[in-house]
């Protein structure tokens, strides 16, 4: 529930369903984001639960999307008690499905960053930053804030990969990669 949906129809035209729950999303959603006088398609894919690499939850059903990737971006609820174990769980079920897709280039995002004190954000970041040497962006994909920077970063990120030959291209999409 960290908001990757809200996230999707906040930055491109798709219409992806969005609920206040869990596991909302049941089956990858694309959208074409607009940035930097370019464009990418950006996946909602459904939520990862731990031991998702083993087939828990819908498990390896969707992992499989993620590796066309050429850039993850990994969402996390800034609301949720622990995002320092929110990342590790995702990472490790990354890993234990692929080293490969483990190795991807990701951009780490704290979302829904409206909806927490900026006491409670500002110790939350400080923990991150602190346990895994890692500066997350702040962002909220209900208001915008920070969304336009962090989508022109995951153009940058995904260009470089292009440009290195690493991403896959999209099938009948000329120039674009997921």
């Amino acid at each position: 529930n960290a908001g990757k949906s809200t996230l999707l129809a906040f930055v491109s035209a798709a219409k992806p369903k969005i609920a206040d729950y869990p596991f909302t999303t049941l089956h990858p959603q694309l959208g074409v984001v607009r940035a930097g006088g370019s464009s990418f398609v950006l996946s909602d894919i459904p939520g990862l639960i731990e031991g998702a690499s083993e087939g828990h939850g819908l498990g390896t059903r969707f992992l499989g999307h993620i590796e066309r990737c050429a850039v993850l971006l990994h969402l996390i609820d800034s609301s949720s008690e622990d995002v320092v174990k929110s990342y590790r769980v995702i990472r490790k079920e990354l890993k234990a499905y692929s080293p490969l897709l483990a190795k991807k280039p990701e951009v780490v995002a704290l979302n829904k960053i409206d909806v927490v004190t900026p006491k409670e954000l500002a110790k939350k970041l400080a923990d991150f930053k602190k346990r895994l040497k890692i500066t997350p962006v702040l962002i909220s994909g209900a208001t915008g804030k920070n969304v336009d920077a962090t989508m022109k970063r995951l153009l940058t990120v995904s260009q470089k990969e292009r440009a290195r030959g690493k991403a896959r291209p999209v099938p009948g999409v000329k120039g674009e990669s997921w």
